[in-house]
Parts: structure tokens; C-alpha cells; sequence
């Protein structure tokens, strides 16, 4: 009887531990899948990490024209030219400095600030057919003040042109990588605070 209960108290003790050790190696392979799943996380986001840009060429013609009165408005001495611009514009997004935080214990992704879309405009100006006055010529103010305007004109027609929307375009393909991982992951995607559910919601984001 007492050999019996010794026995017996052997087998639960290596019951116990084998128990123990099958345990123990369930929770370390979900703790090396859970981080594996994480770090494949983390390098999406670094190879997101990339400067997108878009190009795009516009091409405008200005005629300036100034006067300047002297005597009373009996003399008057003028400047005029006719301007052509080729501008090279592109419109891009750092997106190293798209800020992001993984809540792993919640299997979440989220996006906290997209970079805004930098602007660069290089103008090609030529000018022709330029006339001017002895008492009226043209100075640096004058060139000043056309580049100043030629580049609002230049960031008007970008706005009505495709070119930002294009550049979206491509930054929400980046985006949409992260998105198809972490929900083939059954983890959730979100941004300030709004869960992603589809890639249709990537399309409709405020940038």
C-alpha cells in the first residue's frame, strides 16, 4: 500500500512536470510567433519609410507691363517684357516621418501623423522681347516680384491640376502595404483612432 502510494505520487510529480514543460514550450512559441509577427510589422513600416515623389511640367506665358508718371503726369517712362516660363514641379511625402505606434498586446497598428505633402517649384524663366526706359528699368524688385507671382500662378494650376491627387495616390499604395499585412495578421490597421476596415478607407483618409 505504501509502494502503491509512493507510485503514485511519482507519476502525478512527472505528470506534473511534463505538464510544466509542455506549458512552457506552448507560451515560448507564442511569445517568438508573437514577436516574429511584430518585428515583420515594424520592417513594413521601415520599408514604407521612403520619400514618395511625383513630377509633373508646366508651362505659362506672362506679359509684365509698368509705367511710372513724372512732371504731374506729363511724362511717363515705361517697362514691359514677355515671359516664359517651364517650370519642373513635384509634389512629395517624407514618409519617415509618418509616426506610427504598435500596441502588440492589442494587435493594433496605428498610424498617429502622416506627413503633409512638401511642394517644390523650379522655375526656367526666360524673358523676351523686353523694352524699358531710361527713367524705368527693370532692378531686382522687379525680378522679385515676377518670380513671387509666377509662383503663385504656378501653385494655383497645380491645385487644378492632377498632380496632388496623384501624389496621394501613390502615398495611400504605401500605406495600403501596411494595411494588407496587418490584416492578413488579423491584427487592425487605425488612424487617429479610426479603425481601417478596407482599403476603401485608406482611399477616403483626410490628408
Amino acid at each position: 500500500m505504501h509502494y502503491m502510494k509512493n507510485l503514485l505520487v511519482g507519476v502525478l510529480a512527472i505528470g506534473i512536470v511534463i505538464l510544466g514543460f509542455l506549458y512552457y514550450k506552448e507560451k515560448k512559441q507564442e511569445r517568438e510567433s508573437f514577436e516574429e509577427r511584430t518585428a515583420l510589422i515594424q520592417e513594413q513600416i521601415r520599408n514604407v519609410g521612403k520619400l514618395v515623389v511625383t513630377e509633373g511640367t508646366f508651362s505659362q506665358v506672362y506679359s509684365y507691363k509698368n509705367s511710372k508718371s513724372f512732371y504731374l503726369d506729363i511724362f511717363s517712362a515705361r517697362k514691359k517684357a514677355l515671359i516664359v516660363v517651364n517650370a519642373e514641379v513635384s509634389v512629395s511625402y517624407d514618409l519617415s516621418k509618418l509616426e506610427t505606434e504598435i500596441d502588440a498586446e492589442n494587435q493594433r497598428v496605428i498610424i498617429r501623423k502622416i506627413p503633409l505633402e512638401e511642394i517644390n517649384i523650379n522655375p526656367n524663366i526666360k524673358y523676351y522681347d523686353v523694352t524699358q526706359d531710361y527713367l524705368n528699368q527693370f532692378d531686382a524688385e522687379d525680378y522679385n516680384k515676377i518670380k513671387s507671382r509666377i509662383e503663385k500662378g504656378l501653385r494655383e494650376k497645380i491645385e487644378q491640376s492632377t498632380l496632388k491627387s496623384n501624389a496621394q495616390n501613390r502615398l495611400i499604395s504605401e500605406l495600403q502595404k501596411i494595411y494588407i499585412l496587418t490584416n492578413s495578421m488579423g491584427w487592425t490597421l487605425e488612424y487617429q483612432n479610426t479603425p481601417i476596415d478596407s482599403e476603401s478607407d485608406l482611399n477616403s483618409l483626410k490628408l
